[in-house]
């Protein structure tokens, strides 16, 4: 078993991969961190002694000896009010008598094989019981009658241990929840100096990463605004420092969920610094019955000795096995076609039949018809919520077109947005109170639409009937689920008044409850999520649908730092990347299609544009990418990710993504703009087997290499003649 119970020494040694994870009881009952690190086999002599130091204005917990403070212990659930002045992790009010004060002692623990499932909420998940073992320790406020369980798994196989919070009253008064994280890690010196690493960004330029070194205070990123958000993602890591894509320690923690989030980490007044993420306490409150549990969502924990690009693999390998549903994980993904940016609003089914064809002679495999199909959708001021087919536009319906479209060869898809409601729509005049709103406030707008009210469970019923109806009677295999604004006047007309911060975190659990109930009963359809592209990506979403649009702007440049990003946390085989038409819709620049298509083979590939209007060329340059990506997919599907060249540092981006066997690899390298008289560069490769020799192609052109060549000499790399030149190796063990 990957967890051990040294009960002399009040300790628990948690050993996930090539990882420790090492807790101690302190003899006052207090739950410590002691250490995160490099897996330790031996003695823990020297781990389990924590310094107490008597220091000024660090106030005596009561009851201990001189110098025992909850402000200068390394602590693992930290509260507030006894002592410690740093972030809590858990703040309780008491309405009997207006304290917040919560003071947690150890009450038992339980080891069990496997993994429990998070009540209402997405978690990762495993195939057999042996895959991981899970520690619960029960924390106790006795004098309120409240309980904590500390979730804590272990993968036997990753680097990775995954955290959560079961809050409990136990005690015959209500309480009420103000802040409930789902982890909390408490470092010594070790990591004052690091890096704070966080993906940041705007709608169409989300996830850029930023490296800033920790400073005294709080450094945090957070979302208020019902999603995960375009600006911020639910992800941090502190990196050593000088680490960089090989080398080095990194600590990362992901949050699976798609609400507002807060994940930061704090330096203290000696050096040792607190990280932390769950669900963001601003405006947030949560009403607990004598009786009733509270469940956090799920933190990802992960430890890498290899720098980044260890933390990555790491990631991408455990998500795509404990994370992403099980029917898609392994799958290969259709190439598709999009309408929308060829076609908007302004569409037949005579249009979108051409679109349809002209790539099935292409080697495409799915048409997606997005926006405008349903209602009387002809701009985005109206229908949302109106889930039934414009027939003015449509005549002989979606289920003529889709077999108007299957009959050439490809595949049906539908765009829906579930979660919206057009104030101009039959729905809102039916149900105006159906919206998240506050009586007698102005509703705010956002492309002309509010949004539904999910935490009711009338209002999630009449969504899935009508949205269902259209995928039973219509062949469609492939969803885009968007969603297109984010909360505000947040309430909802089914809470009281004294639980309406509890409204935000409803929302989403209702809409975890609803995309659970969709893939369920129609598990022969692929769903992609979309916020405005990459406004909610993140692991709550990839447990239901495992890949989501990574970001509005298609522009290959662009996408180059927003794929990097992205990358960081999450794989590939979750990031839908297509080729768009120039000049580009987003950012207006011209890049050649050929770079377009090898940027767009990081994800899962499509297209955005008019295929019927291209030239021969173009055409023939895209059959050729829809041939290359059916034979390359199955590595992109499951291949480690080594980042080769920043964006962030030249004028060059370079990637490879390596077979699990080292048998196979694609590398890409990007130069965004041409140097005059540029000098010759060699790119350096990793992850090859050095013992191995590669044929390696590039066009027309193959050649012969070892594989200790390739990545200590590495490949020459041509000279680009022009701006945004892409060129690719494909390289196949011999």
């Amino acid at each position: 078993m990957s967890i051990r119970h040294i009960e002399d020494r009040s300790l628990f040694v948690l050993q996930a991969g090539a990882s420790t994870y090492v807790l101690k009881i302190s003899e006052h009952g207090v739950l410590l961190h002691l250490y995160w690190g490099s897996a330790l086999g031996g003695p823990l002599d020297g781990v389990d002694h924590c310094r107490v130091l008597d220091r000024a204005f660090s106030p005596t917990l009561a009851g201990a000896p001189k110098g025992v403070s909850l402000d200068t212990l390394p602590q693992e659930y930290p509260t507030h009010g006894s002592s410690d002045f740093r972030q809590p992790a858990l703040e309780v009010f008491q309405p009997t008598d207006g304290s917040r004060i919560v003071s947690l002692r150890y009450a038992g623990h339980r080891i069990e094989a496997g993994k429990p499932a998070l009540d209402g909420l997405p978690s990762t998940h495993i195939e057999s019981s042996d895959a991981a073992d899970t520690l619960t320790i029960t924390l106790e406020d006795k004098l309120i009658g409240l309980r904590v369980e500390l979730l804590y798994t272990v993968f036997n196989d990753h680097p990775v241990i995954t955290r959560s919070a079961r809050i409990v009253n136990a005690g015959t008064a209500p309480l009420e929840i103000r802040r409930a994280l789902s982890a909390s890690v408490d470092f010594d010196t070790d990591v004052a100096g690091h890096e704070f690493i966080q993906l940041s960004g705007a709608w169409a330029r989300e996830r850029d990463a930023h490296f800033s070194k920790l400073r005294p205070g709080v450094q945090a990123v957070d979302s208020r605004r019902g999603t995960s958000s375009h600006q911020h993602s639910p992800f941090i890591a502190l990196a050593e420092r000088g680490a960089d894509e090989e080398h080095g320690e990194v600590r990362a923690f992901n949050l699976v969920y798609s609400g507002n989030f807060l994940a930061q980490a704090e330096l203290d007044q000696f050096a040792c610094t607190r990280a932390q993420i769950g669900i963001n306490p601003f405006d947030f409150a949560w009403r607990l019955a004598p009786g009733d549990a509270f469940q956090t969502p799920e933190a990802v924990l992960v430890y890498s000795a290899d720098g980044l690009g260890g933390m990555s693999r790491a990631l991408h390998r455990f998500y795509r096995r404990h994370l992403l549903p099980a029917a898609w994980r392994d799958r290969e993904r259709p190439i598709l076609v999009n309408n929308w940016e060829a076609t908007y609003f302004n569409f037949d089914a005579a249009k979108l039949e051409a679109i349809a064809t002209a790539g099935a002679e292409l080697g495409v495999e799915l048409f997606v018809l997005d926006d405008g199909w349903f209602g009387k959708r002809d701009n985005d001021h109206t229908s949302l919520g109106d889930w039934f087919v414009d027939r003015k536009k449509l005549p002989g319906g979606l289920t003529d077109l889709a077999e108007r479209i299957k009959a050439r060869g490809v595949e049906f898809g539908l765009w829906f947005e579930p979660e919206m409601i057009s104030v101009e729509s039959e729905l809102h005049r039916a149900h105006p109170d159906w919206c998240i709103h506050v009586p007698g406030r102005p509703r705010t707008e956002g492309r002309q639409q509010l949004v539904l009210d999910f935490s009711r469970a009338e209002v999630r019923e009449a969504i899935y009937e009508s949205v269902s109806k259209i995928l039973r009677e219509t062949p469609i295999t492939y969803v885009k689920w968007d969603m297109n604004r984010h909360l505000t006047e947040v309430g909802s007309a089914a809470l009281p008044a004294d639980r309406q911060q509890e409204t935000a975190h409803r929302f989403v659990l209702g809409l975890y409850e609803l995309m659970g109930r969709f893939t369920r009963d129609f598990p022969h359809i692929l769903f992609e999520g979309c916020s405005g592209g990459g406004g909610r990506f993140d692991p709550g979403i990839l447990a239901y649908f495992p890949q989501i649009w990574t970001s509005d702007d298609s522009d290959a440049i662009q996408r180059l730092r927003i794929q990097y990003g992205t990358s960081l946390a999450y794989p590939f085989s979750t990031m839908a990347a297509h080729v768009s038409a120039v000049p580009n819709h987003q950012v207006g620049r011209v890049t050649p299609l050929r770079t377009r298509g090898d940027v767009a083979f990081t994800g899962t590939f499509g297209y955005e544009l008019d295929l019927g209007a291209m030239t021969d060329d173009e055409k023939a340059e895209v059959r050729r990418q829809t041939t290359f990506y059916k034979q390359v997919r199955g590595l992109l599907m499951s291949g480690d990710l080594y980042r080769l060249k920043s964006p962030y540092d030249s004028q060059e981006t370079a990637w490879m993504i390596v077979s699990t066997d080292k048998a196979e690899a694609l590398v890409t390298h990007v130069t965004v703009l041409a140097e005059p008289n540029a000098p010759c560069a060699r790119l350096k490769l990793r992850g090859l087997d050095p013992s191995k020799t590669y044929r390696v192609r590039r066009g027309d052109t193959e050649t012969c290499v070892a594989g200790d060549v390739l990545m200590h000499a590495g490949l020459p790399v041509p000279v680009a003649l022009g701006d945004f030149h892409s060129v690719q190796w494909h390289l196949r063990a011999m």
